[in-house]
């Protein structure tokens, strides 16, 4: 099988990444329409704060700054916003054709030291005010340094306040359109985060789902290779990875986009010099970016490359701690993890200096960018040729332009994360079930108990465990497999359940080769009682019936009772309803025993499988089990697999495995006449009994 979840990150480049995110948006299409609508409110929102910082611009240029505005005189109405003062139309001159305004007196406000007048002419931006001298009650001249001299006249309050009328009624009006974007923003944000992430969330219930599904339906020869860590990991944290990409990388993306092209067409549009003066460090930044993200990935990829030795450094020592701690082996193994712990601590400082660089550097060049812009938007609003809230909407719009370059780091280490974890999840999903049905498999209501091996050969992987080994159970028989570790006992009961697939020779059920059968089908009728009896949280009853509804609580007792295991389970606080906890610690092996027959039996199965399951437990309970085999082989096919050969007396058939081959077959009786294999093994386990 081509192992594609090997963690080589080296071959992780842009077409695996535009093939991965292809590859994620199919479990996304069923919520294209609430993307699409993401999308939109992406550009709603985007529209918002690109809007806001020309409404300030329009707020401070005509409105705050009116007072600066040139005004044309007529003796006619001229516009709509003009303003009646002494016999006179007073209106702004940027306010009408420039052809009506040609030949008609030119007029100003000034504000001077607390006082107001409307003088005749204009101020430009160099005319510094010398001195103001009365010339009556309600005329002045007002006298500049440039020795520029004008006439003009003393307001009152009320009357400044007529002349910037218009102003205010122009900043409320901002102030609600301002106002109306800034909850229009919100509700605009509010909503695509909640779509994305209900999206998010969606999608990634989607894989989870079809990856424990097909975890479920891949072959031992699988898990045999694959540490439990690693699929767990991918059920986890690698999902974790991908649905933060849904949530915080893809349409911020989109958005980030958006902010920068329409934050450039806007600044372009202001002032199309002074944009080109504000993007002039923008080469720079895209170099900077590029060398960032280049050093980053590998950096990222060194890290989880040596966090993957750290997880399983520790597994391994957490696993055999009573191994550790027998040999008084911490020190050793101390050191060892010293090694790995420090190789991860390098790691991550050579990925942290990386991003130490990045965001200092785009801190500087934005420094540069503002100190640039201020130099030149600063001169040009002392010749008079920028006004005050062109400069302010572009200081604006620079740290909107920043901002998605500050935020780049994270985003994008949220993706190269969400991309390893993408490739090992989908390397998993893409790994191929070994034991598959025939298109015309058979499936099967019940299985007589008729079981044939005929010249059979399997290896796991380069060694044959079995080798040409043929033999027959009857239905009803009883059948035990003897021999040393390692002679193919167990895995012969693996092969008749379908768990692997054989290289050589055939194995019957009923007469039929077990490949033309439904393997599902097969394993129903097939119950197995192993040595190691592995329980699930939960209670007493779930462990017997395994959420299969269908079994009621009857059942469940009926089959307790016939195996003797009610005798523990009603002493228990809460009988059936007692809490198990993970892998049934609480409980006796010989307990844990027989609640497998009790599970085993509560299926109805056909055949019946005991894998040295009275192996590992004490007389007293052996007592209780052997009693339950006895009832429960009266009228089932038996497969057994035997250490101690004192409990299978009783079969109708014992096969004797020695290096993967049958070596002796027959009764009990026979077989210790013959003087073989089975003889010296009966006559050690007798002599080590008798000691």
């Amino acid at each position: 099988m081509q192992n594609k979840t090997n963690e080589n990150l080296d071959q992780f480049n842009k077409k695996v990444d535009l093939k991965l995110i292809k590859r994620l948006m199919k479990f996304a299409r069923k919520y294209y329409v609430l993307l699409g609508i993401c999308i939109v409110l992406v550009v709603l929102s985007s529209i918002v704060d690109l809007t806001r910082p020309y409404l300030m611009k329009v707020a401070i240029d005509d409105y705050i700054n009116g007072q600066q505005k040139v005004m044309v005189v007529s003796d006619d109405e001229i516009g709509e916003k003009g303003v009646y003062f002494k016999e006179k139309y007073y209106v702004r001159k940027d306010s009408i054709d420039q052809e009506y305004a040609e030949g008609l007196e030119e007029s100003q406000l000034l504000n001077y030291e607390g006082n107001n007048y409307l003088i005749d002419g204009v101020i430009k931006s160099d005319d510094k005010v010398e001195e103001i001298e009365k010339i009556n009650e309600t005329s002045v001249a007002v006298t500049f340094e440039n020795d520029k001299s004008v006439n003009g006249i003393i307001l009152t309050q009320d009357e400044y306040k007529q002349f910037r009328k218009g102003d205010v009624k122009g900043l409320r009006f901002i102030t609600i359109i301002f106002a109306s974007l800034l909850l229009g923003g919100f509700l605009f944000t509010y909503l695509q985060a909640y779509i994305l992430n209900y999206v998010g969330q969606k999608v990634i219930y989607n894989i989870r789902e079809d990856l424990f599904k097909h975890v479920q339906k891949l072959s031992l020869s699988f898990f045999d290779k694959t540490p439990v860590g690693k699929i767990v990991t991918r059920l986890t944290n690698d999902m974790f990875n991908i649905n933060q990409m849904f949530t915080s990388v893809i349409i911020s993306f989109l958005k980030d986009i958006a902010i920068i092209v329409g934050t450039i067409v806007f600044m372009m549009l202001i002032n199309f010099k002074l944009a080109l003066i504000s993007l002039s460090t923008l080469p720079i930044i895209i170099l900077v970016s590029i060398l960032f993200r280049n050093k980053s990935r590998k950096a990222h990829r060194d890290v989880k490359k040596k966090l993957g030795i750290i997880n399983a450094t520790l597994n391994e020592n957490i696993n055999g701690i009573g191994i550790i701690q027998s040999f008084q082996l911490q020190e050793n193994f101390y050191n060892e993890f010293d090694e790995v712990n420090t190789e991860h601590k390098k790691a991550n400082l050579r990925e942290l200096f990386v991003y130490a660089v990045f965001r200092p550097s785009i801190d500087f060049l934005f420094s540069l960018t503002l100190a640039i812009l201020l130099w030149f938007g600063g001169r040009g609003l002392i010749d008079g040729v920028i006004e005050f809230g062109v400069l302010f909407a572009f200081i604006e719009y620079l740290q909107q332009l920043f901002r998605p370059i500050f935020d780049l780091s994270e985003k994008f280490n949220i993706l190269q994360s969400a991309m390893a974890s993408s490739e090992r999840v989908f390397a998993l999903l893409d790994t191929e079930v070994d034991i598959k049905n025939s298109p015309d498999s058979k499936v099967i209501e019940e299985i007589k108990g008729e079981i044939e091996f005929k010249n059979v050969w399997f290896k796991y992987d380069k060694d044959w465990v079995l080798r040409d080994v043929s033999f027959k159970i009857n239905k009803g028989d009883s059948v035990a497999f003897v021999g040393a570790t390692g002679s193919g006992k167990s895995t012969i009961i693996n092969l008749i359940s379908r768990m692997y697939d054989i290289q050589e020779g055939e194995i019957l059920i009923d007469g039929v080769n077990i490949k033309n059968l439904d393997k599902n089908s097969i394993r129903e009728r097939i119950s197995t009682v192993l040595q190691d009896v592995f329980m699930f949280s939960g209670d007493i009853k779930e462990n017997i019936r395994l959420h299969d509804e269908t079994i009621s609580l009857e059942e469940i007792k009926e089959a307790s009772e016939y195996v003797n295991a009610d005798v523990f389970i009603k002493k228990l606080n809460e009988g059936y309803d007692e809490e198990v906890v993970e892998r049934g610690a609480t409980l006796s092996t010989g307990q844990r025993q027989l609640i497998s027959f009790a599970r085993a039996l509560a299926f109805k199965p056909d055949v019946l499988v005991l894998d040295e399951a009275t192996s590992n437990i004490d007389t007293e309970t052996e007592v209780l089990i052997q009693d339950a085999i006895n009832k429960i082989i009266e009228d089932k096919t038996t497969i057994v697999v035997a250490h101690r050969l004192s409990t299978i007396k009783h079969c109708n058939k014992i096969i004797v495995l020695h290096k993967g081959k049958i070596r002796e077959m027959g009764r009990h009786e026979e077989l210790i006449e013959k003087g073989g294999i089975y003889h010296k093994l009966y006559s050690l386990q007798y002599k080590e009994s008798a000691i």
